[in-house]
This record gives structure tokens, sequence and C-alpha cells, in this order.
């Protein structure tokens, strides 16, 4: 039996030689389907990637805060015109501050810390350059929230942290673009009005473009990072009325300006609460959610996001999108089996003077079967080879012109090579028992 293989496949693949076209052409069904295939599989490999990657910049079971500027709606009538008396006394909210922040610490259980941050537009100027950054007040937990790395330097000191030193840590593209070829460590950056010591540098994070717009992150690496009490006391505090303040709202009341009508009152930006346990996420954004609204007077000016269940329901997603994607190639893999099995049918007949001869000078059925089901596996590996090939050619297609992130893994490959190699080994025993049962006698005298 075992000894019959060889002879029988060596035949087959002669016989394919024969007829090089139709083997071509039967084969295209198998190429396309493991092509496509392998072009979903990496689709949904590379969406997969991207959500993890998403998940890391957002950091694991966080609760996300952030500011909204407080809109005021509502109709005009006649009643509230003619009597001003009767409108109703604006509620008032003091905005994100730290003291939110601390009361989420303080108070809610299952929270491990909170990593408040403020962020300010400024112009960063060393050395004759100067170029717009943002100057990031954060908290102590910031890099570990973030899983930042240094590449040089160290972190901020809990000296520092509470007596508003005038240091800061810089990213990696500030580095590159205000210290090329130099050690920034202990060197100063000025960073609006205020010159800055550096501490540390922190290491190279590359974000693609698509995760910075979808995830409404920043290009950490032009970062410049400072204690969050300096940013306060040194910098902006939105928390503190000031007189300059007060003189530029009264300029633009008597000038009739209205481009501010709605400036940003809170002192904070962002609020990243660390829960211990994903499991009581949901349960702890309400509560932060209901705390907030009473600490604000009943004013929801603040939003709060779960991240990985946003990215969850994500991944669920393309998951469907990708199944469907996957179930729409695979009926090419069926139809080429289909094609696979039509073409050896139209070969029987076509050889039956073939079969008869065979069967005449002492091959079994069992040879004839062989010869067949060969034919119709060769023709399907040769289809997955090439499929496989023209798979990581769609893929890096898909990249470059679609601008979607693609992987193809080894798995994918293997699945869709067993796959084809399979369709052509079932679509090719129907044929190949065909062939075997042909009487002898009869094929000789087909014509």
């Amino acid at each position: 039996m075992w000894q019959k293989i060889p002879y029988n496949f060596f035949i087959a693949i002669e016989a394919i030689y024969q007829n090089k076209f139709r083997a071509f052409l039967t084969s295209l069904g198998i190429l396309f389907g493991v092509a496509s295939v392998i072009s979903m599989l990496a689709i949904g490999k590379g969406a997969q990637q991207e959500i993890l990657e998403q998940l890391r910049l957002l950091g694991t079971n966080n609760i996300i805060v952030t500011p909204v500027i407080k809109q005021e709606e509502g109709k005009v009538t006649d009643e509230i015109s003619e009597n001003p008396a009767k409108v109703e006394k604006k509620q008032f909210s003091t905005g994100l501050t730290l003291l939110d922040a601390q009361s989420i610490d303080n108070i809610i259980p299952h929270v491990d810390y909170v990593s408040p941050e403020i962020v300010v537009e400024t112009m960063a100027i060393r050395a004759g350059l100067r170029r717009s950054t943002k100057l990031v007040g954060i908290s102590s937990h910031y890099f570990e929230d973030t899983q930042f790395e240094l590449a040089m330097g160290n972190l901020f000191s809990q000296h520092q942290m509470e007596n508003s030193a005038p240091v800061c840590i810089i990213g990696n593209g500030v580095k590159t673009k205000f210290f090329p070829g130099e050690e920034p460590i202990g060197k100063r950056i000025k960073a609006g009005s205020l010159w800055l010591t550096v501490v540390g540098v922190l290491q190279e994070r590359h974000i693609s473009q698509s995760n910075i717009q979808h995830l409404g992150i920043r290009d950490y690496n032009m970062d410049i990072y400072t204690p969050i009490s300096t940013m306060l006391i040194r910098f902006k505090n939105r928390a503190l009325v000031t007189k300059q303040d007060i003189q530029q709202a009264n300029a633009r009341q008597n000038q009739n300006q209205s481009a501010e009508t709605n400036p940003n009152y809170h002192q904070l930006d962002r609020l990243t609460v660390r829960v211990s346990d994903v499991a009581f996420m949901p349960r702890v954004a309400d509560i932060i959610s209901r705390m907030l609204e009473r600490r604000h007077n009943d004013v929801v000016d603040f939003e709060v996001v779960i991240p990985e269940m946003l990215l969850a329901q994500e991944q669920r997603t393309r998951t469907i999108f990708n199944i469907v994607l996957g179930a729409i190639a695979s009926i090419s893999l069926i139809v080429g089996g289909i094609g696979i099995m039509n073409i050896m049918l139209a070969s029987v007949m076509e050889r039956i003077k073939e079969i008869g001869i065979r069967l005449s000078m002492g091959a079994t059925q069992q040879d004839i079967s062989l010869q067949f089901v060969a034919e119709a596996i060769a023709i399907s590996i040769t289809g997955g080879i090439a499929g496989i090939i023209l798979g990581f050619i769609m893929s890096a297609g898909i990249e470059k012109f679609a601008d979607i992130h693609t992987i193809v893994s080894p798995f994918s490959v293997l699945i869709s090579f067993i796959v084809s190699v399979t369709i052509g080994l079932v679509f090719g025993i129907f044929p190949a028992r065909k062939a075997a049962r042909q009487d002898p006698i009869v094929s000789l005298r087909y014509e």
C-alpha cells in the first residue's frame, strides 16, 4: 500500500503536467481562497494587536475622568425677558480639581490610586531653538500608570514633588530636538517663562498616528513633564481667579467679545483612577460619577470613561467583522473545491480509455483511486502554496494602501494550507471512486 502511493502520485503529477493550463485554472479557486483567508486573518491579528497597544497606552484597570466645559442651553421666553427676576440662579461648579482626586482616592473602595494631570500649551526654548510643546503636570503615579521607562536620569523625588521644585523629565523627541549630541541631565530648558532643570529622559515610545487620533492621546515623545505642584504654583492654576483674569474678562466685556463665552475653569485636565480589579470597574465608575455630580452642585461638567470596556466592545465588533470576512473568503475555498471535483469528473470521462489500459495491465481499483486523489491533492497543494504567497502580497498591499495594520501569523498560514489540502482530498474522493469503478472492458472500447 505505502509503496504504491509514490508511484501513483508520480503518475498524477505527469497527468497534471500534460494538462498544465487546465490544472492552473482548477487551482485558481484554491489560490484566491487561501490568499483571502490569510489576508483576512492578518487583518484580524493586526486589529487585535492594535487593541492591545491601545490598552497598554491607556493603562489596564483604569477609569478616565475628563473635564467638560459646561454648556448653557434653554429657550428664551417672553415671560423671562419681561421679568428677569424670575430667572433661576446659575449653578456653580468648581470644576475638576485636586480635591476631587483626593476624595476619590480616600473615600471610594477598590481604588489603588488616582493620577491627576494638567496639560498646558507652551513654548520650549533652549540655545536659540524654540518649539511649541506641552507641559504636563503629573503626580508620582503617572509613570507607573503609563508604564513609561527612563532612558537616563531619575524620576521626581518626593522632596521635589512636595516642594514644587523647578525640575522636569523630557520626552525622547525633546532630547533629540534641544540636546543633540549632549547629555541633557542637569541642564536647563525654558518652558514658558520658567527655566526647568532636566532630571530624566524617557525612552522613545512609538505611537501610530491612528492611535493618537482614535484615543485622543498626545505624542508623548514631545512632552515635558513637571510635578503637578510645580505646575500649579509656578505656571497655571485655573482654579484661582487672578487680577489678570479679571482684567481680561473686563476687556472682553467692554469690547463685546464672545470668543471665550465658556472658558476652561477646570483645575485638572484629566484624572486616571486605577481600580484594583476589573470586576469592580463599572461600580466604581458609577460611584465616581455620582460623587463628582454632588461635589459639583449637580453640574455634570465631567465625563467618566472606562477605556477597557470601550476597547473590548471595539474588539468584539472587529472580531465579528473579521469572522464575516473570513466566512466570505472561505466560500472561495469551497467554490475552489467544487471546481476541482467538477474538473476531475470531466477528466475521468476524458481518460476512460487510459483507465481501462491501466486496469487491464494489472492496476487495481485502489491504484486508480490513489491516482485521481493524488491529482486533486497536488492541484490543491500547488494552489495553496501560490495562495500563501499571494496572501503575503495582499496583506502587505492592504497595510500600505488601505492603512490597515496587518500581521500574517504562522498559524494562519498553516491553517490555510491544511484546509486547502483537505479540500483537495475531500472533493477528489468522489471522482476517484467513479474512475476506479470503471469496467476495464468497456473502458478499452470507449471512444
